[in-house]
């Protein structure tokens, strides 16, 4: 069984719809609970690559 990649750092990012604190779309993590085991694997193995994409990213611009 995989283990939630969740770190108690819940804020979804609206540049990228993805947590900041573990790189999961609002969709994986409500579903989490009864994906199979496959699926979250899939969806770790992915994890990585997102965060390196969002280290990655430009600053946004502020609006004034």
């Amino acid at each position: 069984m995989a283990a939630s990649p969740c770190i108690n750092l819940c804020q979804m990012d609206p540049a990228n719809d993805l947590c900041r604190g573990c790189f999961r779309t609002l969709d994986e993590i409500a579903r989490w609970s009864t994906l199979p085991a496959a699926a979250k694997t899939a969806i770790l193995a992915e994890l990585p690559a997102r965060q390196t994409a969002e280290m990655h990213r430009p600053p946004q611009e502020s609006n004034p």
